[in-house]
Parts: structure tokens; C-alpha cells; sequence
């Protein structure tokens, strides 16, 4: 482990040696590159201190109940030979998934689009207790959330809402929750008290930064038109809102959000970005999930990944096969579990990978 730990020091003594130098500053994606790589490292080099004064510990404490004059030291040596020996197993393996490879995404913030599918009404209100569930979410993590655009339900809900999350390790987290989601329930407008099974689609696209990803001005069509939401008499009236669509790909991104016309096509253009980015990345995924027979992030939006039984009371994520009865919390933005669950499954794919590669 020490050797492994020997490799991770000399990069991360490398990678604090380049970003402060003068050329590199200069370039802004090398830069930004290399300042998430020293705050990975860093953590590392944390847990290599820890791994080293448990190991001197241990090696102590060998010695001293090796030598056995004193029984007061050789006592407090015993202790200390047993915590340190409980203790690096438990590091080691914390050290094991730190050393895995980190996807260079994960520490974007992200795009979230949020689709009613099969089921109308329902289906809608459906994306509307979605967007709840993680607004409150988002907020319990201390992370920003924006809404760009929506379209609301007739009967409440939203047919489709979008929305830009800024935090740390955004993207990291909230892939998981990309697919379809499924809710079981007696809707609203149900009068003879039958569940129903309705569906929304999770869309989770890593935002781009603008060296990511160049769009020639001459391949996008700009649209303006009045917003339709609420934000006062001037919404209506003036052509504030923004349609893009970027010809080659056929893909569209709009914002009528903001009041200022400005303000809107910075927030579709930074969509838009993140949406040529995302094609790119998916397909990735995809390649990356067929070689692992992965399901926990497969890039495909098509698969049904969760469902939430309203009159069992229980949540099952079919990827792991979690079921857990707290549908109430994990709907009022209690899904850090779930997450966590996906991240250990995908870790212990990955630790797999790197282990049949070695």
C-alpha cells in the first residue's frame, strides 16, 4: 500500500509544482484540470499520513510488548497494537476506492431535465414531486439550484422542467438518478380508487465549461419569444425568452427563466453546451457500462431504474435491487442512501475491474 501511496506523493508534489506556474495559470482548462486533480490528491495524501502513524503505531507497540520490561508501557502498547491493527484494514480499504480512478466529471455541476412520460395528468405531477424531491435534496447538501425552463401540467406538476445544480461534486452524485422513475399509486383524478402506474424520465447531463465544448455561432438558429411562466406583467409582453437550436445535431435548448433577454440565451447556450458535451459522454458510458456489464450508470435513458409504491410504502431501486420502506422521507428528499448504495455498487465494479487489469 505504501508503494502505491509512494506514486500518488510524487504526482501530487508534481501537480503542486505545475499550478503555480505562470504558464499554466495562463491556460485556463489545463488549470482548472490540474486544481481538481491537487483537491483529489490532497485527500489522499491526508489518508497517507493516517496510514503511516498507524503503521509506526503498530510497529511501536510490537515492540515494546516484545520487550515486555515495563507492564504499565507493555499494557498501553496492547492497546495500541489493537487499535492500530482494527484500524489500517478499515484504511486501506478506504485508500483501495480512493485509488480508483475518479471519473473527471464527477466534479461538475450539473443539468437536471425532468419529463413526464406515460400516464398524463399523473404523470406530470409525478415530475412535479420528482423536482421536489430533489430540490429538497439539494438544499439539505447546501448546493444551489436554478431552474432554466418549464412547462407546466394541466392539472398541476410540470410536463417537463429543467434545472442547473452548482455545488461540489455535483454531477458525481446525481448520474445515478438518470432513467426512467416510476410511481404506483391512486392518482388525484382516479374517482374509482385504483392505483395506476405512471413514469417520469431523469436526464442528468454534466455542465460545460466553454473549453469543453466550441459551438460555431453559424450553426445555431436563435429564436426569441414572449415567457410563459409567472414573474410579473413583463413576462408576457416582452421577448425575453430564448430558443436555440444548434442545426447540426437537431438539439434545442431554451430559457425563459430570467427577465433579461441577455440573461436567457447565456443560460441556453451554457444548456446547449452541456447537451453536445452530454453526447459525447454517453456514448462513452455506454462503451465504458458494456464492458462492465455495468447497470448502475449505463448512460441508457430508457431503463427503468426506480419505482415508488405509494400503498406499500416502499421505494425499490431495480439496478441493486434496493427496496426500502421510507417512500414518505426518500420523496420529501431523503435519497442520500440510495445514492450511496449505487455509489458502493459501482465502486465495488470498478475495484473488480482495476483487480482483474493488475
Amino acid at each position: 500500500m505504501l508503494e502505491k501511496l509512494q506514486i500518488v506523493k510524487q504526482r501530487f508534489d508534481e501537480v503542486s509544482d505545475l499550478i503555480i506556474q505562470p504558464d499554466i495559470i495562463s491556460d485556463q482548462k489545463r488549470y482548472v484540470e490540474l486544481n481538481r486533480e491537487y483537491k483529489d490528491l490532497r485527500i489522499l495524501m491526508d489518508k497517507r499520513e493516517e496510514y503511516i502513524e498507524l503503521t509506526n503505531n503498530l510497529a511501536e507497540a510490537e515492540e515494546i510488548i516484545a520487550d515486555g520490561s515495563d507492564a504499565e508501557m507493555v499494557e498501553m502498547a496492547k492497546m495500541q497494537y489493537d487499535e492500530a491493527k482494527e484500524g489500517i484494514p478499515k484504511l486501506e480499504e478506504e485508500i483501495r476506492v480512493l485509488l480508483i480512478p475518479k471519473d473527471p466529471e464527477d466534479s461538475k455541476n450539473a443539468v437536471v431535465e425532468l419529463r413526464a412520460g406515460t400516464g398524463g395528468d399523473e404523470a406530470s405531477i409525478f415530475a412535479g414531486d420528482l423536482f421536489r424531491m430533489y430540490n429538497k435534496y439539494c438544499e439539505n447538501k447546501g448546493w444551489r439550484v436554478d431552474v432554466v425552463d418549464f412547462s407546466e401540467g394541466t392539472n398541476g406538476g410540470f410536463k417537463e422542467i429543467q434545472f442547473e445544480v452548482s455545488g461540489e461534486d455535483v454531477y458525481g452524485t446525481l448520474k445515478f438518478e438518470a432513467g426512467v422513475h416510476r410511481v404506483q399509486r391512486v392518482p388525484q383524478t382516479e374517482t374509482q380508487g385504483r392505483v395506476h402506474t405512471s413514469a417520469a424520465t431523469c436526464m442528468v447531463f454534466p455542465e460545460a465549461e466553454e473549453f469543453d465544448v466550441e459551438i460555431d455561432p453559424k450553426d445555431v438558429r436563435i429564436d426569441y419569444f414572449c415567457s410563459s411562466g409567472p414573474g410579473g406583467q413583463s413576462v408576457n409582453t416582452t421577448y425575453s425568452a430564448v430558443r436555440l437550436t444548434h442545426e447540426p445535431t437537431g438539439l434545442v435548448a431554451q430559457c425563459q427563466d430570467q427577465k433579461s433577454q441577455h440573461k436567457n440565451k447565456e443560460k441556453a447556450f451554457k444548456v446547449l453546451r452541456s447537451r453536445l458535451y452530454d453526447l459525447e459522454l454517453a456514448k462513452k458510458m455506454e462503451e465504458d457500462a458494456a464492458k462492465r456489464g455495468s447497470m448502475v450508470t449505463s448512460g441508457d435513458r430508457s431503463a427503468k431504474i426506480r419505482t415508488y409504491n405509494y400503498p406499500q410504502g416502499r421505494v425499490t431501486d431495480h439496478r441493486i435491487g434496493l427496496t426500502l420502506y421510507d417512500l414518505q422521507n426518500i420523496v420529501n428528499g431523503d435519497i442520500q442512501k440510495i445514492i450511496d448504495e449505487l455509489m458502493l455498487a459501482e465502486n465495488t465494479e470498478k475495484l473488480k475491474a482495476s483487480d482483474e487489469t493488475i
